[in-house]
């Protein structure tokens, strides 16, 4: 839990971040949200649990992942320094591993037998079968045929692994929908399967959970920037869908008032509806799968449909702690379109030779623009918490003849 002259402990005994978060789930499902719960305070405070995670962290997954000085890009935009948090490399390619380790090890300890969860862009679905694998748990994915079709290489990867993965043909058959059937499927057997959540989302305790298990990359990036640079960053940059990644960076820079922080969102072709993910922009406190949040709706407070070319941040709610940090002015959350995205996927290509994920282009191309704004002595730290072999086969597809790739 953080805190500082701003900040209630958050969240409070309720899962409330603020008025946002909270449970609005069916009476029954309040003793399993409670079992959850138990069990997660018991497990995060218990030595040998915490060993085996910072074992895993260290020798499965590679962390600490590295920060990189990109001198390059940097030289490129003009003003301001770049530094990556490279979550790119860690084992299964992005910042999802870390609470998906935490969250398998956790239904291992409960004794379920099978994890469940949703996935858009399968970041989160490969990186639990992995988890699931390791600790030897079955593992259904839930996923929309859209989505099946943009992230191929996910798709394989997740049976490789072992896991299931099953079509979601609802509605715009994206990331939305996904969480609607996983929830189903969960809801039928809350007994023997855990669901993994993918992001910091959902009822209580699920986005102080995601977001513990996330806050291991702010809690490196202080310590490496530090030593790296002898001072704090002045700028951290994240993009943002559900916020994990967000989360985890911005966690450990909360009580420092100087270090600003930005979350970007996607303004996907434009604001009209149905064609951004832009939640804490446009959006209204409303209720989505269980929690209350920023929530792209309609006048009755129906969710909205949403896209962008990145399938893990076409989601038309956000974390309930983003909500709350928007509220009270710490984070301010801003915008990237589907073009700005792209032209940055490339440009860290070809500048840099790392291929990001395109979640992670939304905050690189901010991060360029903000940094040709700034003066040569500040920085920016940006959390880049993919990498983009999972989309590689869209965007030649899809935009490659604009940029000399066919």
């Amino acid at each position: 839990m953080q805190s500082n002259s701003n900040l209630q402990p958050t969240p409070d005994n309720d899962g409330f971040f603020g008025t946002y978060g909270g449970r609005y789930v069916p009476e029954p499902l309040i003793a399993v949200l409670d079992e959850i719960s138990r069990a997660y305070q018991t497990y995060k405070n218990d030595d040998a649990f915490k060993r085996e995670l910072a074992d895993l962290y260290k020798h499965y997954v590679g962390r600490p992942s590295p920060i990189f000085h990109a001198r390059r890009l940097t030289g490129h935009c003009g003003g301001a320094q770049i530094f990556l948090k490279r979550e790119d490399l860690n084992h299964t390619g992005a910042h999802k591993i870390n609470h998906c380790l935490g969250e398998a090890l956790l239904a291992k300890r409960m004794g379920k037998k099978k994890i469940i969860a949703e996935t858009g862009a399968g970041q989160h679905g490969v990186a639990l079968a992995t988890a699931a694998a390791l600790v030897g748990l079955e593992c259904d994915i839930y996923m929309g045929e859209v989505d099946i079709e943009k992230e191929h290489p996910n798709v394989v990867r997740m049976g490789i692994l072992g896991a299931r993965v099953v079509p979601v043909a609802a509605g715009q058959r994206t990331l939305k929908e996904a969480v609607d059937a996983a929830l189903m499927a969960y809801v039928q057997d809350p007994i023997t399967q855990f669901y993994g959540i993918g992001s910091v989302v959902g009822p209580h305790p699920f986005p102080m959970m995601v977001r513990d298990f996330q806050q291991v990359v702010g809690e490196e990036a202080r310590e490496q920037f530090l030593d790296m640079t002898g001072r704090l960053p002045d700028n951290l940059i994240a993009c943002v869908g559900g916020g994990s990644n967000a989360i985890g960076l911005f966690t450990a820079f909360l009580d420092d008032e100087n270090v600003a922080m930005f979350g970007v969102e996607p303004a996907g072709l434009s604001f009209k509806v149905g064609e951004h993910a832009a939640t804490l922009t446009m959006g209204t406190p409303g209720v989505i799968h269980g929690f209350r949040c920023h929530l792209l709706q309609d006048e009755d407070g129906e969710p909205l449909p949403v896209y962008s070319c990145a399938s893990g941040l076409d989601y038309p709610g956000v974390g309930p702690q983003h909500s709350f940090l928007k509220e009270i002015g710490r984070v301010t959350y801003e915008t990237i379109n589907d073009k700005e995205a792209i032209d940055a996927f490339f440009a860290l290509s070809r500048i840099e030779g790392i291929i990001p994920a395109l979640e992670s282009s939304h905050a690189v191309a901010f991060a360029m623009k903000v940094a040709a704004l700034l003066e040569s002595d500040k920085t920016i730290l940006v959390n880049l918490s993919g990498r983009g072999d999972k989309d590689i086969d869209h965007v030649v597809r899809v935009y490659g003849h604009l940029y000399g790739v066919e």
